[in-house]
């Protein structure tokens, strides 16, 4: 392991991130099916694309201003060559993953979208098995497909709120999955060589401007969104995009990606035990053998291995 590195840290910040992105789930669902919000306020429907959109935008217009003042006209400064790579992970990676994630939750549940997400790890470890990257070990696919099992019974796969078929839907959250993985791989490799804050700030570019092209801003101004509902999306997208994709990145430069996705399938888990705690719901049995299956395959990846090849994937973080 690279002096610098300290994979404790990194599963703290990836585990940061899935806690945020488990309480954005449930206020995604409550966006675009308009049901009541604490306090009892209504919220009118908000589609996914808007939802996206504004997570990223709003993400830039207060990360912005802020790294201008803390860091001047330099976190600005990027070669061209890794400037489109910067495109790249905020276009195919963040903007499509968002998009066809909050969309397949619409199409089918939340349930569905999860799990169907969530099988990015498989995608990870295989592709990071053929480059040579990672060893696949039996370690590493024991952890992938417990956390994979894992998150299928803790949201629900068996049992009333099973898996619901649509073809959209599922193909969906199919998009989403690849995209997810893409975003592991290349975010890793780009913070071998950028902070996380440039990093973040050049994905989040990259991510408004390619919205800004598929939802003109006129067309927003169009839809007369309310104050609630803008209030809404502000704290929406420091919820699900500034705060968890902060940590998401400091976690990447400590871990490599599979430790990573593995980790980060504690999003379901803390989803189901905000929902009991907040909302009174019970957890059913099969969703705590779901949430012990998750816990076990983190523990699991976090084990060392006897070979140390995984070990060049490492990179030496940026502080």
């Amino acid at each position: 392991m690279k002096a610098g590195a300290h994979p404790l840290r990194g599963y703290f910040y990836i585990g940061s991130a899935a806690f945020l992105w488990g309480i954005s789930a449930t206020l995604g669902r409550a966006a675009f099916t308009g049901r009541l919000l604490p306090g009892g306020a209504s919220l009118r429907t908000i589609e996914p694309l808007i939802l996206s959109q504004s997570r990223a935008t709003l993400s830039l217009a207060v990360l912005l201003p802020i790294l201008l003042m803390r860091r001047g006209a330099s976190v600005l400064r990027v070669p061209g060559r890794d400037l489109l790579q910067f495109f790249l992970l905020g276009i195919l990676g963040v903007a499509v993953s968002n998009y066809f994630y909050y969309l397949a939750i619409q199409r089918t549940n939340v349930a569905t979208a999860i799990i169907l997400q969530y099988t990015a790890p498989v995608w990870v470890l295989l592709y990071t098995a053929v480059r040579g990257a990672e060893r696949p070990s039996w370690q590493r696919f024991a952890a992938v497909g417990l956390a994979v099992i894992g998150c299928a019974l803790a949201v629900g796969l068996v049992g009333s709120g099973g898996f619901r078929m649509d073809a959209i839907g599922i193909t969906a959250a199919i998009l989403a999955a690849f995209s997810f993985a893409f975003y592991n791989v290349g975010g890793h490799q780009v913070l071998a060589r950028y902070d996380r804050w440039k990093v973040l700030l050049w994905v989040l570019v990259a991510t408004s401007t390619f919205w800004i092209f598929v939802n003109p801003p006129w067309k927003i101004v169009a839809a007369h969104y309310s104050r609630q509902q803008w209030g809404f999306m502000l704290v929406f997208s420091l919820v699900s995009v500034l705060g968890p994709f902060s940590c998401y990145f400091a976690g990447l430069q400590h871990l490599e990606p599979t430790r990573a996705i593995v980790t980060s399938c504690l999003e379901p888990v803390f989803s189901i035990v905000i929902t009991a705690l907040v909302l009174g719901e019970l957890v059913k049995t099969m969703q705590t053998a779901g949430i012990v299956l998750v816990l076990v395959a983190i523990v699991l990846i976090q084990l060392p291995e006897r070979a140390s090849r995984s070990e060049q994937f490492l990179v030496e973080p940026i502080e």
